[in-house]
């Protein structure tokens, strides 16, 4: 057997401009150039515009550089720097400003004369000393005077390495390790740290706001999340920063802020490999909350995609390759039909679940309808055949895994998603049983197949045309849904095709 062949604009949940309480944040980046546009003013300019700011930038450095690396990199006069710096103060109110790439001592000197006297009432300082290349873009001898610009700042963002550098410390090597030195930091310049756990390994990506002087709620706020695999890091501290300090500008409070723009950031991270920038490492979708709609049946593709290499190992499996062929120990089948009498209970609610939360009445009548044959028809069609047979058999491990993912994808209240984990049980059930079903007919429709009753009911038309109102409503309810959205989706949908192969194996595992 073979697996066959499938044959505007949406706010990820970051505040709107708006939606502003008071006016759009005026912020100022004090930062290098990137020309490949991933990093530097170029991303916080991007950024500032994301959240709702209007971007202002004064540039302290020329880089040549790209997704590969650094090649050279241009200070110019630090005097014209401050020219810069009192062109903008003198006609604008500054709401934030963010500081990056500052290159040498003579800069710094000039950056930390304009704060003393202009005092902006937001200033976030990300002490960019390495490029995410690995390129030194702050010389050896400035460090000492980069430290001197510390107390100036309400919020530092070093990564882990900054981190240890501004310590004089080695790196360190676990989140522990990072916080502690976050809190020493703090501590010794009387401001806000943002320990980053980007550059640790494992699957969560924490951050976490320090500060030992009672600005905070606590000494440490950690803000946890998933740690998104992609190359696509390039700007990530600047695109960071920069938006912090736009929404601080206007929350004023930095754990509202850092919650907001680290949902708005795994959202750019996610949706990063859609640029297709570069060869290195590519940067992260400043703007992914404002991409255009998926076509229609491009995002059913994508699901079908990753559907196949389950669906193929579904048919590798010894249970369904007897059940083709009619050798199937009866108590094989016996199992894996009081388990699906038991799964299909949860699924039935789970279904209930959507039709609650369909945005059209078409919808909701759908799902309903699809929630009670669940329990009327298929439920029937499994006690009919199990009454006669000894089937006792309680909830089984994969069974339970199995309804516990999809109640809880159920809890979360999104639409899209929940409809995403209950395709694989309408798509790859259909899949395999036409499947079956044809090899059945194929070998001559035997008469004393064992299963022959049951493979017949594969042949219905009715659940085949369920199964495509199904996809279509899945693709649909995707090009509605935000990057964010469509990323859960990705997950709730293999985790179920996951749970699907597992499924048919069970019996061989557990019976």
């Amino acid at each position: 057997m073979t697996a066959s062949t499938y044959s505007s604009v949406y706010p990820l949940g970051v505040s709107d401009a708006h939606t502003l309480a008071d006016r759009i944040p005026r912020v100022l980046s004090i930062a290098g150039s990137d020309p490949s546009g991933g990093a530097g003013i170029q991303a916080d300019l991007k950024s500032i515009a994301a959240l709702g700011g209007y971007g202002m930038a004064a540039i302290t450095a020329l880089t040549a550089q790209n997704t590969v690396g650094v090649s050279a990199v241009h200070v110019p006069p630090a005097h014209f720097l401050r020219q810069q710096l009192e062109a903008i103060s003198a006609d604008i109110t500054i709401d934030a400003v963010k500081i990056g790439m500052l290159g040498d001592a003579a800069v710094i000197d000039q950056v930390r004369g304009w704060l003393e006297a202009v005092r902006p009432a937001v200033v976030v300082l990300d002490p960019v000393m390495m490029a995410t290349s690995g390129d030194r873009l702050l010389r050896e001898s400035a460090e000492q005077a980069l430290r001197s610009l510390l107390p100036l700042a309400h919020l530092i963002t070093p990564n882990i390495p900054e981190l240890a550098m501004l310590l004089g410390e080695p790196e360190a090597g676990d989140w522990a390790s990072a916080l502690d030195q976050g809190k020493r930091l703090a501590a010794e310049y009387g401001n806000t740290v943002l320990v980053k756990g980007g550059h640790l390994p494992g699957p969560d990506c924490p951050d976490a706001l320090v500060n030992t002087t009672g600005l905070l709620s606590r000494d440490v706020v950690e803000v946890t999340g998933p740690r998104v695999a992609t190359l696509n890091s390039h700007g990530t501290g600047c695109s960071l920063s920069s938006a912090l300090a736009t929404v601080q500008a206007r929350t004023g409070d930095w754990e509202a802020s850092l919650r907001e723009v680290k949902r708005w950031l795994l959202g750019a991270l996610t949706a990063s490999e859609d640029l297709q920038v570069g060869q290195g490492n590519g940067p992260v979708n400043h703007f992914h909350h404002l991409r255009r709609v998926p076509s229609p049946g491009a995002f059913a593709a994508t699901l079908w995609k990753a559907a196949v290499p389950e669906l193929e190992s579904i048919y590798g499996l010894r249970f369904i390759q007897q059940l083709q062929s009619g050798e199937l120990p009866e108590r094989d089948f016996a199992y894996y039909l009081a388990q699906d009498a038991i799964y299909l209970n949860g699924y039935s609610r789970v279904l209930a679940r959507a039709g609650g939360l369909a945005p059209t009445e078409e919808e909701q009548l759908f799902w309903a309808k699809a929630s009670q044959q669940c329990l009327e028809v298929e439920s029937e069609l499994h006690r009919n055949w199990l009454s006669t047979r000894d089937a006792s058999s309680g909830t089984g491990p994969v069974t339970k895994s199995y309804v516990d993912h999809l109640l809880a994808t159920s809890a979360s209240g999104s639409y899209a998603v929940v409809l995403a984990a209950i395709l694989p049980c309408y798509w790859l059930y259909a899949e395999v049983g036409q499947q079956l079903h044809a090899a059945y007919v194929d070998a001559g429709a035997p008469a004393d197949h064992a299963y022959a009753e049951w493979l017949k009911t594969y042949a219905d038309e009715d659940f085949a045309a369920a199964t495509r109102k199904a996809i279509n409503l899945t693709d649909a309810a995707a090009r509605a849904a935000s990057d964010m959205e469509r990323a859960a989706m990705m997950e709730a949908f293999t985790q179920s095709c996951r749970y699907e192969t597992a499924f048919f194996d069970a019996p061989r595992l557990f019976a």
